[in-house]
């Protein structure tokens, strides 16, 4: 679906299926394939496999060899078309929702990063509440001057929308991080149920 939605830019329609799949495919280099991306497509050609046709006829053995006894046979049934993925036509769902600030001049008191921490804790836990997806873990970032970033994460006893168990659950994340140097940015993610 994803190959052939790529296809199909601007506007059109193709459909790719395994009886139209070489002729489509074949010619085009491996990493139009989903899956496989620049390191894999040079990893490929080093071993003399450039265009997906190459790729579906290689040899497994050589393949696993290279690439491990998993993904090896996996790239060649990709090559062809064997890959069978579910489509589904459901609206995607983000998995998380985030905030984050980067500050014109770094913040130096730690009472002050907790202060602002909360309030974007607070002004996300709102946004889930209006869009109703609960939290069940709280991610932190903090960058420190000069660029040096830091996460934690607190999970939550129970997934929530609770302004205070999010902003509480922020500032749990927070004390594992020393504050001992300027801040920078400070961000907070929610991973939702």
């Amino acid at each position: 679906a994803k190959m052939a939605s790529g296809f199909a830019k601007p506007g059109g329609v193709v459909r790719l299926v395994q009886e139209n799949w070489a002729a489509v495919t074949g010619k085009l280099p491996t990493e139009v394939l989903w899956g496989v991306g620049a390191k894999t497509a040079r990893k490929l050609a080093g071993l003399g496999i450039r265009t997906v046709a190459e790729l579906a006829a290689a040899d497994e053995g050589e393949l696993a060899r290279a690439f491990g006894p998993t993904i090896g046979p996996w790239l060649r049934r990709l090559g062809t078309g064997e890959v069978a993925s579910p489509v589904s036509d459901e609206p995607r769902r983000a998995r998380g929702r985030g905030k984050e600030r980067t500050f014109q001049e770094d913040v130096r008191d730690g009472d002050r990063v907790r202060q602002l921490l909360s309030g974007l804790a607070r002004e996300l836990a709102r946004e889930l509440a209006d869009v109703g997806r609960p939290a069940r873990r709280v991610v932190v970032k903090v960058r420190f001057a000069p660029f040096d970033t830091h996460t934690r994460s607190v999970t939550l006893p129970q997934p929530t929308v609770d302004t205070d168990l999010i902003a509480t659950g922020a500032l749990a994340a927070l004390e594992r991080l020393p504050l001992d140097r300027p801040v920078r940015l400070l961000g907070v993610r929610a991973e939702l149920a």
